[in-house]
C-alpha cells in the first residue's frame, strides 16, 4: 500500500473513531461489557499505541537500525499484515501486552483531553508517514509486541486497521 494510501486510510479511521467518541453517550466511558475494557481504556490504548509510534518514527533512523535492524524481507501487503495480526491476537488469548497490560479506566473528566490527544497524535502520524522516504518505510523495521520486528510501513498500517479493530469492537459491543 502507498504511503498515500496509508495517510488518507489513517485520517478517516482517526476521523470515524473521533465522531464515535463524541456522539456515544457520556456514561459509557466509564463503562463497558462485563470483565472488558471501558470506552475510555479502549481510547486511551489506542493514545498509547499511537504515540509510542510517534516517538519511534521520531528517533535518527541509524538509532533504529542499531536497536532493531533492516529488514530481510519484502513488505506484506494491508491484507496479509491484518490477517497475521488477528492468528496472532487469538494464539495471545486475551492477553494485552505493553503500557496497555493493567490500563486503568481514565475518567470521564479526561475523556476531551484524550480525544484531543488522539486527533493530535494521528495527525502526527500522518505527518511523519508522509515525510518518510518509501525506501526508509520498507527497509527500517520496529518491534510489534505481537508480530514481532516489521518494516515501518507495516506497522504505520497495521494501526489504521488496530484504531479500526478498535472502533468496530465499541461499535459492536458498547
Amino acid at each position: 500500500m502507498d504511503k498515500d494510501t496509508i495517510v488518507e486510510q489513517l485520517e478517516t479511521i482517526n476521523n470515524n473513531l473521533y465522531e464515535f467518541l463524541e456522539s456515544q453517550d457520556q456514561e459509557k466511558w466509564e463503562t463497558g461489557p462485563e470483565k472488558k475494557w471501558t470506552t475510555g481504556q479502549h481510547a486511551l490504548h489506542l493514545l498509547q499505541s499511537i504515540k509510542t509510534l510517534n516517538n519511534a518514527l521520531s528517533l535518527p533512523k541509524f538509532i533504529l537500525q542499531l536497536k532493531f535492524g533492516k529488514a530481510n524481507r519484502p513488505v506484506r501487503d494491508f491484507e496479509t499484515v491484518t490477517n497475521r495480526y488477528k492468528e496472532r491476537l487469538i494464539e495471545a488469548n486475551g492477553i494485552t501486552f505493553g503500557p496497555s497490560k493493567n490500563i486503568k479506566p481514565p475518567r470521564l473528566k479526561e475523556k476531551n483531553y484524550l480525544l484531543d490527544r488522539i486527533q493530535t497524535e494521528s495527525k502526527k502520524l500522518q505527518y511523519k508517514t508522509k515525510k518518510w522516504k518509501d525506501n526508509d518505510l520498507d527497509t527500517y523495521i520496529l518491534p510489534h509486541p505481537l508480530m514481532g520486528k516489521i518494516p515501518v510501513r507495516e506497522i504505520v498500517m497495521w494501526t489504521s486497521y488496530h484504531v479500526n479493530h478498535h472502533l468496530e469492537t465499541l461499535k459492536e459491543k458498547y
